[in-house]
């Protein structure tokens, strides 16, 4: 497991109030439709941060699929781009030992103190890596959003690792700068 997530996990009784098996046993009373609806449940009647919410909600699945599990699943048939994921998440995780690394079912979200940065495998040869660039201009590279909606404010597309370039860098510099 992610070190930081064990810190995570580690930490959530005195930052949160309540472990995380006690999160899990709140989150399985009650019905929600998406992933969303039980982080802004948490945030709002529990006053959990983002991240934490985030954390649990995603541990609180009824998938006993471990973090690695999920990534492998979504690139089975994909393998080919796990190396341009795996520079990414490189990079990500070299921004500050407050980086957490997040797999869901369909994507993997690097959270700070809030989401700052989503990537998922988009098709076979691309995956999508969603930032979150308020106020940033848009170009050729940097894309609107497209698919992720308001998760994220921009879009740049990836095919092959050497895209993760220093342009690239400086834009999910930016973003985990601004997830504060």
């Amino acid at each position: 497991m992610d070190p930081v997530l064990q810190t995570m996990i580690a930490n959530m009784p005195e930052k949160t109030g309540k472990s995380l098996e006690e999160w899990k046993k709140l989150l399985h009373t009650k019905s929600f439709s998406k992933h969303s609806e039980a982080v802004a449940f948490l945030k709002k009647e529990h006053g959990v941060t983002h991240g934490f919410a985030n954390t649990i909600v995603a541990l609180s699945k009824d998938s006993n699929d471990s973090p690695e599990d999920l990534v492998k699943k979504q690139y089975a048939g994909k393998e080919n781009l796990l190396p341009v994921y795996e520079s990414v998440k490189k990079v990500v995780k070299s921004l500050g030992p407050d980086v957490l690394v997040t797999p869901k079912k369909t994507s993997v979200s690097f959270i700070r103190k809030k989401q700052f940065a989503l990537i998922t495998p988009a098709t076979k040869s691309r995956l999508d890596l969603g930032l979150k660039l308020a106020g940033k201009e848009l170009t050729a590279r940097l894309e609107n959003s497209g698919p992720f909606g308001t998760m994220c404010t921009h879009r740049v597309r990836l095919e092959s690792a050497d895209q993760v370039d220093d342009e690239l860098i400086s834009w999910l510099r930016e973003a985990y700068d601004k997830a504060t």
